[in-house]
């Protein structure tokens, strides 16, 4: 729900709402939303920035995501995203579910009186924050430490692949707050663990530590939280050693295999190889 951040006042609406490209959004904008955008080579960092409230997430966050997406320089081929201090993400800020909701978003209530339309337009706007993670032309990994709750854990669930501390604790909360995880979260969840076990985790909105992560394959790599900077950066080494072009492809394929019949996916391999070797030996 994105809406009132694009609609509302203040600099933190003025900040996402810019037409024009992501360096428009100056580093101190992006601080008072409680983000920090950096990009060194091949690889971008998104930094939930406000340890003071265990890096919770408003519509203004949402929005300025999405235009970090929709703007990502054309050298990138990993997003890291992690959070300041102890906490990954606790969620969304609780501030929103009061009547004054957050000064210049809005709140909940606000949006309760809007027309069906309307209101699902909000939803989709702060989806887009999420969506992009999972390009084809990029590999999105999430450094998670301490708490990824909710939207927290919706926005590691966006990424293609996460790297936990040991201290990690995801918890998908809103059924227990009386609404539905719809920051695209539920696909990546099912996929990864199954349906029974999304259920369970949603619907008792427990909390799933590093080894149970590991176990269900919501994690890839499990650290002590003093390593889990040199382990994500090993990780993007690593996936940078790879041709670009390739590695696009082979994730479009990976990304639509389990929607395909064998057959199709044996057609998508061929088209995606063909165009590889044209590209590799069209000068030989």
């Amino acid at each position: 729900m994105a809406e009132a951040a694009f609609g509302g006042s203040g600099k933190q609406a003025q900040a996402v709402s810019d037409p024009s490209d992501t360096e428009t959004i100056s580093a101190a904008e992006l601080a008072e939303i409680g983000l920090r955008f950096e990009v060194g080579g091949e690889i971008a960092t998104i930094t939930l920035d406000r340890p003071d409230r265990r890096n919770a997430q408003t519509f203004a966050t949402w929005s300025a995501l999405a235009r970090i997406g929709e703007n990502l320089p054309d050298q990138v081929r990993v997003v890291v995203i992690r959070g300041e201090g102890p906490s990954f993400s606790a969620g969304i800020d609780l501030r929103m579910f009061t009547a004054d909701g957050i000064p210049g978003q809005g709140s909940f209530a606000s949006y309760a009186g809007l027309d069906d339309t309307a209101l699902e337009r909000s939803i989709a706007e702060a989806q887009r924050g999420f969506l992009w993670l999972r390009r084809p032309d990029i590999v999105s990994i999430a450094a998670v430490q301490g708490h990824a709750i909710g939207a927290g854990f919706q926005l590691a669930l966006a990424c293609d692949l996460r790297v936990v501390g040991d201290d990690v604790k995801f918890c998908m909360k809103e059924p227990a707050l009386g609404l539905v995880p719809d920051l695209t979260g539920t696909k990546p969840l099912v996929e990864l663990v199954g349906v029974p076990r999304a259920i369970e985790i949603c619907l008792t909105a427990r909390t799933v530590g590093a080894a149970e992560a590991l176990q269900l394959g919501l994690a890839e790599i499990a650290v002590p939280p003093g390593e889990l900077a040199q382990a994500v950066a090993d990780l993007a080494a690593a996936l940078l050693g790879t041709d670009r072009n390739a590695a696009a492809a082979t994730k479009r394929l990976l990304q639509g295999a389990a929607t395909r019949t064998l057959e199709e996916q044996a057609a998508a391999e061929r088209a995606e190889q063909a165009v590889r070797l044209r590209t590799l030996f069209a000068s030989s």
